[in-house]
């Protein structure tokens, strides 16, 4: 995104970038990137908004957040999140907390399930701003009351360029550079605000940059990311998920990471999540790479775009070639198993959550089903 200058990132060499306390415990950690399965009660409530009262919607949030968190711990997960059980999709619902836009996203295909670039896209009005904040803040504020002493407690916020991908420049914005330019300050005030009211792990949710890195430069990407997070580092763990998209089980952009490297090794954050059980582990030698920059890696394991359930064996033998991959530092190498999407073909929508194993013998699957529609694309600004 910005200008793309060699030396223009803002992000520091390792040594001199500032770094924040490593996780104190065991050296692989079990988490999730963010959203989980919503309960099929939740997604009867979301549809039908217009029957509940303020109080019950309330209390639908909570129920959906305390179901999350359950799962999570029974699974013997370090590091926990929310579920994001009151967005839709990792990143929709923010629009709508967004002005200058027409909250009325239009599609180019009315008939038959839109691709990715078919999706309703929002129209420019005015400048874009956000009065009162993207909400991540009242998630984990909820998130602090609901979990019990023990695990760390993550949030995750999708980054300026991500977001930008559905806003069509318009108006005083040119293109989408001058769209994630305006959207920046937006992103790194409710990291700034998460960070104050006590949120000490955050991932700033960038696969846009992942997906695009082919055809852009991806030295502007480490700009604008540096720039986004400037206030908050050092001050929380910070991490990036670099996926290549699943719009209905789909990538969106070529699933390689070699275009991404060696810029994004300026990145300043304490760890990196990349995308492997679903592309059977190709390029697994980057998390060498990576680790040996001191920047933890974050290997996905456990593939949500593929029906077969990995057995408690599958899981030890991917841990055991990520560990023989990376660098001598054991402490280098963590765990997190990835996004829970909508797994979504043309004759209905399937839910699949797969959750991480407690151990190498143990583990725990959560697997929802849901009758749905899988052409129609819902309204995001309103939701539970």
């Amino acid at each position: 995104m910005r200008g793309a200058k060699k030396a223009a990132t803002t992000a520091k060499k390792p040594g001199s970038m500032p770094r924040y306390q490593k996780w104190p415990h065991r050296p692989l950690q079990t988490t999730v990137i963010g959203s989980y399965p919503f309960p099929g009660w939740l997604e009867f409530a979301s549809a039908h908004k217009e029957q509940f009262g303020e109080a019950d919607i309330e209390e639908l949030r909570s129920d959906a957040v305390i179901a999350a968190v359950h799962d999570q711990l029974a699974a013997g997960l370090d590091v926990i999140t929310d579920g994001e059980q009151t967005r839709y999709d990792f990143n929709l619902s923010f629009y709508g907390r967004l002005e200058g836009l027409d909250a009325r996203p239009a599609s180019t295909r009315h008939f038959g399930p839109p691709a990715h670039d078919q999706r309703g896209k929002y129209e420019v009005t005015g400048r874009v701003r956000s009065q009162h904040g993207l909400g991540a803040v009242a998630e984990f504020k909820r998130l602090q009351k609901i979990a019990p002493p023990g695990p760390v407690l993550k949030a995750s916020v999708p980054g300026p360029y991500t977001l930008s991908g559905r806003i069509n420049p318009g108006g005083i914005y040119k293109d989408r550079w001058d769209v994630t330019e305006a959207l920046i300050p937006i992103v790194r005030e409710e990291l700034i605000q998460l960070v104050e009211c006590g949120c000490r792990e955050i991932t700033l949710d960038e696969p846009s940059m992942s997906c695009y890195a082919h055809r852009e430069d991806p030295r502007r990407f480490v700009k604008i990311f540096a720039e986004t997070i400037k206030p908050i580092l050092g001050r929380c763990r910070l991490s990036t998920h670099l996926c290549f998209g699943n719009y209905k089980g789909r990538a969106v952009g070529p699933r390689r990471y070699e275009p991404l490297f060696p810029a994004f090794l300026d990145l300043p954050v304490d760890e990196m999540h990349l995308e492997m059980a679903s592309r059977e582990f190709a390029e697994i030698e980057k998390i060498r790479e990576i680790a040996d920059r001191r920047i933890d890696v974050a290997v996905g394991i456990v593939d949500v775009k593929s029906y077969y359930i990995e057995s408690a064996t599958d899981v030890a033998d991917q841990i055991e070639s990520g560990k023989r991959i990376s660098s001598d530092d054991a402490g280098n190498l963590h765990l997190r198993f990835p996004h829970h999407r909508l797994i979504e073909d043309l004759a209905g929508l399937g839910m699949i959550g797969k959750v991480a194993p407690k151990s190498a013998g143990e583990h725990l699957w959560h697997r929802r089903k849901a009758s749905a529609n899988s052409v129609v694309e819902l309204s995001v600004s309103s939701p539970i």
